[in-house]
């Protein structure tokens, strides 16, 4: 009985760890950048309250998936906002625990020569969840109504054309059986601000920043005009917006789930009872002896 309480608690120091490693976001900061985050971060959830909070989500999201598997539905989620807007770290909490056969994540890369000729939508069906799958777009076709409209990347004429389309393009997805949900995360300027400039001072993030996101900065007041028009002409009944309030990243997490978890109606599935079954022993069985440069040298 000691052995196995032993096993348990080790698998359960393994798990938060694995949630601790990825909330190491502030490590590699300078002191400054980290003083002046926390001075306008001054009522941030407490830590063990956050971990608590979201391992519950977390094990609702392991039934959310079976319900979804078993009953063979079909589940789309679009996470859109700005460029540091906490996108990205939703969506690696809701999968952190999930199937990956089940629950994938899709982040396009911007369209080839080839995909700028088709039907704009043609290259995001292909993604389209089939039966007992849930799919998460890290952003998704808003990508017209936002980047590709403030940037030049599409006309007007094109995002006009989008706007009349994408509604009724959302109503044959739901008439299809898809379930389909949409997130904007919101931040404040300043916030922004503050995010850019701690990827900017944080090496491990970096990789983050694209021309494109910084230029962001420089249009922040034209992609507000985009969102509010883009939300104005494609929240319908079927597909509405959702806004998350995205200043603080761990909130936002917990609230973004437990919203989408309230709006599913999923209920416990049937389960057979797992029994591990007796190891065969071969008593001719002897284990090939392998050479050792085939192991991965022992580093740690």
């Amino acid at each position: 009985m000691t052995d196995a309480k032993d096993w348990l608690e080790a698998e359960l120091a393994e798990s938060f760890d694995e949630e601790f490693e990825l909330d190491l976001e502030d490590a590699v900061l300078s002191r400054e950048i980290s003083r002046i985050y926390r001075d306008n971060h001054p009522e941030m959830i407490d830590r063990k309250v956050y971990f608590q909070s979201l391992i519950r989500l977390q094990a609702e999201l392991i039934k959310l998936q079976d319900w979804v598997q078993y009953h063979k539905k079909k589940v789309v989620v679009l996470f859109e906002g700005r460029d540091s807007a906490g996108k990205g770290g939703v969506i690696k909490r809701i999968s952190q625990r999930l199937n990956p056969r089940v629950v994938r994540v899709v982040a396009l890369p911007a369209p080839s020569d080839r995909e700028k000729t088709q039907w704009y939508f043609q290259r995001y069906i292909s993604h389209l969840p089939a039966g007992g799958e849930i799919v998460l777009f890290d952003r998704s076709w808003y990508n017209r109504a936002g980047v590709e409209r403030v940037m030049g990347f599409a006309s007007e004429d094109q995002v006009e054309e989008f706007f009349r389309d994408v509604p009724e393009f959302e109503r044959m997805l739901v008439r299809s059986g898809i379930t389909v949900v949409k997130y904007w995360f919101s931040i404040t300027d300043e916030e922004q601000q503050m995010r850019f400039l701690m990827r900017i001072h944080d090496p491990m993030k970096q990789w983050k920043l694209s021309p494109m996101d910084l230029q962001s900065r420089v249009r922040w007041e034209h992609y507000t005009k985009a969102k509010e028009e883009m939300m104005a002409r494609t929240n319908i009944a079927e597909a509405p917006w959702y806004i998350v309030e995205g200043n603080d990243k761990k909130r936002a997490r917990l609230n973004c789930i437990d919203h989408l978890l309230g709006l599913i109606p999923y209920q416990p599935i049937p389960h057979d009872d797992v029994t591990l079954p007796d190891r065969v022993f071969n008593p001719d069985y002897e284990r090939a002896v392998l050479p050792p440069e085939l192991y991965v040298p022992p580093k740690y």
